[in-house]
C-alpha cells in the first residue's frame, strides 16, 4: 500500500562553492592518481569551501537562489528542514541559522541527521507538515560540508567527498497525479560501526587526545559499505515501483545519491534502465552527502531532463545504515 502524500516540489535549486579541486590537485595531497580514482568512483573533481563557510552558507545560498526563482519572499516560508551531518556547530540548528540569514521571520525549522539518507529523510518529514495542512511553504534542505571532517592522509575516503547543498519548495497539493506518491525509510543500524565520526559527540568529546589520533574524520570501511549499498538501492527502488504498480519502464528519471558510480550503475543494471533514464552527476561533485540528490534534481530541471507529470524516484543508502527512496510525480 502507497503511502502518498498531499505534497509536491515547486522548486529547486543548488549551490556549490567556486573553488574546484581536481584529481590532479588531490595527487599532491595524496599518494593517489586521477586514473585510480576515475575508474573506482567516477569522479573527475569536486568543489572545496574556503576557510569559514559554513553548511547553513552553502544552504543559505540555495534557498536564496531557489526563492528567488519562484518569486516567493522568505518570509512566506513556514518550515525550514536541514539535513547536513556537518552542520556550523553542534547547537543552534543549522536550520535556525539559515533562517536568520534567509530572513525567514515566520518560519520555524529543525535539523535532521542522516547522512547521505538525509535529503529524501528530510524530503518525507517537510511533506508529512505541508500534506497535513499545517505549513503551506516549506523549505527542505541538504547541505554538507564533507571537507571540514576529511582526512586528507587517507587516500581511501579523501578523494570521495566534495562540498554541496540543494534545497527544494513543498507546498501542497490536492490532486492525485502530481506530488509525493510514496516513500520507504529503513535502518540496519549493525552497520554503523562500518562508516562513522568517532570523535566530537558525547562519549568522545574534543580533546588533545582525540585530535590525536584523528577521531575527528570519517572512518570508513569501503567494502561493507560498496556491498551494503549496491544492494539496498536496488531493493528500494524495486519495492516502491512494485506496490505502486510500477515497473521500471514508467520512470522518466532516477535521481539517487551519489556516493560511487559502480553502485548506480549495479542498481540501474538491477532495474533495467537505460542511461537516459538515470540522473549522474557524480564526476563534478564528488559525493556532497545530503546535497547529492537535490543537487541532481537541480541538474535534471536545468538539463532538460524533467518536465510535467514525470515519475520519478529518488534513492539513498548512508552511514547509519540509512536508506530511503521517494516516488513522485514531477509537479513543474
Amino acid at each position: 500500500m502507497s503511502r502518498r502524500i498531499a505534497a509536491k516540489i515547486t522548486g529547486v535549486s543548488g549551490y556549490v562553492p567556486p573553488r574546484v579541486m581536481s584529481n590532479a590537485d588531490l595527487e599532491k595531497l595524496v599518494d593517489t592518481s586521477d586514473e585510480w580514482i576515475r575508474e573506482r568512483t567516477g569522479i573527475r573533481e569536486r568543489h572545496v569551501v574556503e576557510p569559514g563557510v559554513g553548511s547553513s552558507d552553502l544552504a543559505t545560498a540555495a534557498a536564496r537562489t531557489l526563492l528567488e526563482s519562484r518569486g516567493v519572499s522568505a518570509e512566506d516560508i513556514d518550515l525550514i528542514v536541514v539535513a547536513s551531518v556537518t552542520p556550523d556547530m553542534m547547537f543552534p540548528a543549522t536550520a535556525c541559522l539559515v533562517q536568520d540569514k534567509l530572513g525567514a521571520t515566520n518560519a520555524w525549522g529543525f535539523d535532521l541527521s542522516a547522512a547521505c539518507s538525509g535529503f529524501v529523510y528530510a524530503l518525507t518529514v517537510g511533506a508529512q507538515f505541508v500534506g497535513a495542512g499545517t505549513q503551506k511553504k516549506a523549505l527542505v534542505i541538504g547541505s554538507d560540508v564533507m571537507t571540514s571532517i576529511l582526512n586528507y592522509q587517507d587516500r581511501a575516503t579523501c578523494v570521495l567527498f566534495g562540498d554541496g547543498a540543494g534545497a527544494v519548495l513543498l507546498e501542497p497539493t490536492d490532486r492525485e497525479d502530481e506530488g509525493i506518491l510514496d516513500f520507504v525509510h529503513d535502518v540496519q543500524g549493525s552497520g554503523g560501526k562500518y562508516l562513522y565520526m568517532p570523535g566530537g559527540g558525547s562519549i568522545h568529546p574534543a580533546s588533545a587526545e582525540t585530535i590525536a589520533k584523528k577521531m575527528h574524520y570519517i572512518h570508513q570501511e569501503g567494502a561493507q559499505v560498496f556491498k551494503y549499498a549496491v544492494r539496498r538501492m536496488a531493493e528500494l527502488a524495486c519495492e516502491m515501483l512494485e506496490r505502486n504498480g510500477f515497473t521500471s519502464r514508467d520512470l522518466a528519471l532516477v535521481v539517487p545519491h551519489q556516493a560511487n558510480l559502480r553502485i548506480i550503475r549495479a542498481m540501474q543494471e538491477r532495474l533495467g534502465i537505460d542511461d537516459s533514464k538515470v540522473m549522474i552527476n557524480i564526476e563534478r561533485y564528488g559525493n556532497t552527502t545530503a546535497g547529492t540528490i537535490p543537487l541532481g534534481l537541480r541538474d535534471a530541471v536545468e538539463e532538460g531532463k524533467l518536465k510535467k507529470g514525470d515519475l520519478v524516484l529518488l534513492v539513498a543508502v548512508g552511514a547509519g545504515y540509512t536508506a530511503g527512496g521517494v516516488l513522485l510525480r514531477w509537479a513543474y
